[in-house]
């Protein structure tokens, strides 16, 4: 959700295709449920989803009665949302232009992507929202995926390519999304990180492919596969079962806030 930026400042932008995302991260909208609960969506609610993805979860919220909003900043991601007739729009999440025009906003597993400046991304939550509205999300909490971002880190520091300003995601303690929601202007109701590990449903070559661009990127092309091979060659002994399946090691941070009025 990031822009292309060089391997010596930020790291290289994840691209989102949304063909690969069903295929190895069909989990994220699945497990999405228990923040849907939090949202609670009603009939002639409008509503946001922030970062909604190819929509499998916006559907949702409309098929409640709301009348859904749907933006994230990768296009082939909105065109998959598009298809299955939402109101689906690229939009980067850092750089929200609504005002006061929502009853809720929502979001899962995208908030964590939002690392140049979360507080920004509140802002322009509270902005969209009407007064005494609600932000119900899910996102990456602290220590999620610890393990596989490690040995990330560890073989591109092995590639000479500067394994921890590779690391795409901001993972935030409960303490620290609480004090920037009430900076924000909101009232925290509920905030929990989560254990939550998870079966992937390919491997964890389709893990690192789907969610890992930001890392492999900084080695050039051809260097990439191998490098890959050893992240998961280090992983395999923590995180895969003696009959080859895989889990990733997530941790999740849910809360739900409500704008002040």
């Amino acid at each position: 959700m990031a822009n292309s930026q060089s391997a010596t400042s930020s790291p290289p932008a994840q691209s989102w295709q949304a063909d690969r995302y069903a295929r190895h991260a069909h989990f994220v909208p699945a497990l999405g449920q228990p923040v849907l609960d939090l949202l609670e969506p009603r009939a002639g609610e409008r509503i946001l989803d922030l970062g909604c993805g190819d929509g499998v979860l916006t559907e949702k919220i409309a098929a409640a009665g709301a009348a859904v909003v749907g933006v994230d900043a990768a296009a082939d991601m909105i065109a998959a949302a598009q298809k299955r007739g939402l109101d689906a729009r690229v939009v980067d999440g850092a750089r929200l232009g609504f005002k006061g025009e929502f009853d809720a906003v929502f979001s899962n597993a995208a908030l964590h992507w939002m690392k140049d400046d979360p507080d920004a991304v509140i802002a322009g939550v509270a902005r969209a929202l009407k007064p005494g509205g609600r932000f119900a999300g899910e996102m990456g909490g602290h220590g999620c995926v610890a393990a596989i971002t490690v040995a990330l880190i560890a073989v591109l520091e092995r590639h000479g390519a500067g394994g921890e300003s590779a690391v795409p995601w901001y993972f935030p303690t409960a303490d620290d999304y609480r004090a920037r929601l009430a900076r924000g202007g909101f009232s925290v109701e509920y905030i929990e990180l989560i254990p939550r590990p998870t079966p992937l449903p390919t491997d964890m070559a389709g893990w690192l492919d789907t969610f890992a661009e930001p890392f492999l990127r900084r080695l050039p092309a051809e260097e990439r596969a191998n490098a890959r091979d050893e992240v998961v060659a280090m992983l395999r002994p923590v995180l895969c079962d003696e009959a080859g399946r895989w889990t990733g090691d997530y941790i999740r941070l849910r809360f739900l806030a409500r704008l002040a009025r």
